[in-house]
């Protein structure tokens, strides 16, 4: 049978995850992968989930595994609210923080809107703005702040100029993903002032926030603006990603309209779980068990940098994270990420090119030496130690053959 005429207008907005797509291709465990983002199983504490989840089942019985309240179980709101110092009223728990990214356009954004966002951006928000149709602009980082500011502004007078609409900046300020920089504090407050100029609201998203290994932690632009800023966090890489729990901080009036749209995506996120993250938070066991992933993390970091710096050609240059999961490579300008994955592969090594991470490639908007097609996204969480320092030394080789 045809389906063709049968599919929604959306549907042609859709497009495939090139990262999901290596992992249906292969079995990781079986390829030096630093493809996905991936938290290591090391730092799961499974005897720990043991415990709680038998004592969640004791103390909450069938109502642990009861339909729950669509803006998530009181206990969980109230133990995050403790952590972050954000009023109840103003927490919403998703089903994952990916969700947390799709009900925000959901909510905010018609067909043709403008989305603004950093480029390179997060793949998993480029799907999703794709789907609702949205004018999606990136614009590139710049170091110094009078032309950071000057590149935005440019970009939004542009896009006014064109007779559209911003709805919102979608920002990973914190060892953003694919690049794993972070944003200063003048630049947080830089996009602000920004937003509140012309209007439109930020997404912040900070998945990676609580993995630093380094330098100095700086303030959430949730923090510097709660009426203007909604704040997506996530217990995948802090906890479990099993388990597809996140959170928004937002305004209540924000919160309402996606409080009404989430009742007909899923009711409810999944109530055990939501009962297990409040134990795991309320008792402390998080922030012991984030001390340990962080210097694991730490670990795995500073290896990859100092095989990087050992055995990469020279003319490559990477970026260096204070925290996070990602660190990313960019190549000659001449080299094409895409079409040496291949080759990559085929000798047993994943990454992720960093064209699908940008934001000219996903609109078709394609410039040449602007398309990301010589920058490719390392992941260093997700193997073993001795696995990253094999993988980087095969990796490194191979670029040596073709550059």
């Amino acid at each position: 049978m045809p389906y063709t005429d049968l599919f929604s207008a959306d549907t042609g907005s859709f497009f495939r995850s090139p990262v999901r797509d290596i992992f249906k291709k292969v079995d990781l465990n079986s390829i030096y992968s630093f493809a996905g983002g991936y938290p290591s199983a090391e730092t799961f504490p499974l005897d720990t989930f043991r415990e709680i989840m038998s004592g969640v089942i004791e103390k909450y019985r069938g109502q642990a595994f009861q339909y729950g309240a669509t803006q998530g179980v009181t206990e969980l709101r109230k133990a995050l609210s403790d952590r972050y110092g954000v009023p109840v009223e103003r927490i919403q728990i998703t089903s994952s923080s990916q969700q947390g990214i799709d009900v925000c356009t959901r909510v905010m954004v018609d067909p043709g809107d403008v989305i603004l966002t950093s480029n390179p951006s997060y793949l998993g928000a480029l799907q999703s703005f794709s789907s609702y149709r949205a004018d999606i602009r990136g614009v590139s980082h710049e170091e110094d702040p009078v032309r950071f500011l000057r590149a935005y502004t440019d970009m939004i007078e542009k896009v006014l100029a064109e007779g559209k609409k911003i709805k919102f900046l979608y920002m990973i300020p914190d060892f953003q993903n694919p690049s794993g920089e972070t944003l200063s504090l003048e630049e947080r407050k830089i996009l602000i002032r920004l937003a509140q100029e012309y209007g439109f609201v930020i997404v912040e998203d900070s998945p990676y926030r609580e993995l630093r290994y380094s330098g100095e932690q700086i303030p959430t632009m949730y923090s510097l603006d709660p009426d203007r800023v909604l704040h997506l966090g996530s217990f995948s890489k802090i906890m479990a990603p099993g388990f597809r729990l996140g959170w928004i901080f937002a305004h209540p009036d924000l919160l309402d309209k996606i409080y009404v749209c989430k009742q007909s995506l899923d009711l409810c996120p999944p109530v055990f779980d939501q009962y297990v993250a409040a134990e795991f938070l309320s008792s402390g066991l998080l922030d012991r068990n984030l001390g340990k992933s962080i210097c694991l993390y730490k670990e795995k970091r500073d290896l990859m940098l100092s095989m990087l710096e050992e055995h990469m050609p020279s003319s490559v240059r990477w970026t260096r994270p204070e925290g996070g999961l990602f660190l990313f490579l960019t190549l000659p300008e001449t080299f094409d990420s895409v079409k040496f994955y291949d080759t990559a592969l085929g000798n047993g090594v994943a990454y992720v090119a960093g064209a699908f991470f940008n934001t000219e490639w996903i609109s078709g908007r394609r410039c040449p030496g602007k398309d990301g097609l010589n920058t490719m996204r390392m992941n260093f969480s997700f193997m073993s130690k001795e696995r990253i320092r094999e993988g980087i030394i095969l990796l490194s080789g191979l670029l040596k053959e073709s550059l």
